[in-house]
């Protein structure tokens, strides 16, 4: 079972959040919901507040495969997060999976992980994304990167997840079954 860690700071945006770790969910990933805010209770870009399901300091950062990283005003608080951008380092290292949203691909291009990459974001963050190939697609994948436009494509974003690692049937199956084929 793949394990994906998605990072809540204050104000994220939530549709970016809970979007993926209900489909990641359904498509029966173990998905732990980490709060970057040493508070269980994190509140989105909306006034919405998540209970997470473990801190930071208690996420288990060895046995998950892939970061998972929402966008949003709050992408700003992801890049100040030292002990994350360590971790994205390492997951970037070992060539494991990382996925960005939103205005969250800035922190993976500002650690030079996007670099000649082909990458999508939210309008208006390119401008932190120099050396990246904006393709202003919907979503893209580039090897282990996988970055989608905003909260409109956060259902095509997750779909692409579960395509990454269970294959395009798999990702078809539960897009049918979602009605969101």
């Amino acid at each position: 079972m793949k394990k994906i860690l998605v990072h809540l700071t204050e104000g994220f945006e939530e549709v970016e959040a809970i979007a993926p770790v209900d489909v990641l969910r359904r498509a029966g990933y173990e998905v732990t919901m980490v709060s970057l805010t040493g508070n269980k209770y994190v509140t989105g870009s909306h006034g919405i507040t998540i209970q997470s399901d473990v801190l930071f300091e208690q996420a288990d950062y060895s046995k998950a495969d892939m970061i998972l990283l929402p966008g949003g005003p709050g992408a700003k608080n992801l890049d100040n997060h030292e002990g994350l951008k360590a971790q994205i380092k390492q997951f970037n290292h070992h060539g494991k999976p990382l996925a960005a949203i939103c205005a969250a691909p800035l922190v993976l291009a500002h650690l030079g992980i996007l670099r000649g990459k082909n990458i999508t974001c939210f309008p208006g963050t390119e401008i932190h994304l120099e050396g990246s190939r904006i393709t202003g697609q919907a979503v893209e994948v580039d090897g282990t990167i996988i970055t989608a436009k905003g909260m409109g494509v956060a259902i095509k974003f997750a779909l692409a997840i579960v395509e990454y690692f269970s294959g395009k049937e798999a990702a078809d199956a539960l897009a049918k079954k979602m009605i969101a084929d």
